[in-house]
């Protein structure tokens, strides 16, 4: 692994390449975010919809840091596979049980990249009433060509590599990283 010092190590034959979001901007973001959706969400029912799996560690972090009543619910999505590209077919693996009907919907996505996933979830979301329907983004690549909503509430532009920590993967592994990296 590549730490925050700049040691480099490697995971199943892949190389980190460089920290580009280290642990304590992450940390000071998602304060900042928490704070942002606290003030946009005055009243009414807030149910926070992980993006799985590579919301999950922003999700935690990010809810316990919105100071208001809310619910958590998860989607489980795929379009990556074992590849650094998306293969532009998203498969809906796990649908929210919790009732959408009349609730303020925050999607929260780990990386808007080519878009497919969040616009796939976007109209299906849409179909269900909720009284409103955000999205929270980590992190925002800006190369989705026809991105049907854009994120009301975003951590960071990123780069265009390939990145992993904090939640992003490849092929499951980087996970678990406290920070953001690039690979080779």
């Amino acid at each position: 692994m590549l730490s925050e010092t700049g040691s480099l190590r490697q995971t199943g034959g892949q190389k980190l390449a460089r920290v580009v979001f280290d642990a304590e901007s992450i940390a000071r973001r998602v304060r900042e975010l928490g704070c942002e959706i606290t003030e946009a969400y005055p009243e009414g029912e807030l149910l926070v919809l992980g993006l799985l799996k590579g919301s999950f560690i922003f999700l935690s972090d990010l809810v316990r840091r919105i100071d208001r009543p809310l619910q958590v619910d998860f989607l489980v999505a795929a379009s990556y596979g074992a590849g650094t590209m998306s293969s532009g077919s998203v498969r809906l693996l796990y649908d929210p049980e919790t009732k959408l009907e009349g609730k303020h919907i925050l999607l929260v996505e780990d990386i808007i990249d080519t878009g497919k996933t969040l616009n796939r979830l976007i109209t299906l979301l849409r179909e269900r009433s909720p009284q409103s329907l955000e999205i929270c983004a980590l992190l925002h690549k800006h190369i989705a060509e026809h991105l049907e909503q854009e994120a009301a509430f975003l951590g960071f532009d990123a780069p265009k590599a390939f990145l992993v920590g904090y939640g992003l993967d490849h092929a499951e592994n980087f996970r678990h990283l406290p920070y953001i990296a690039s690979l080779t």
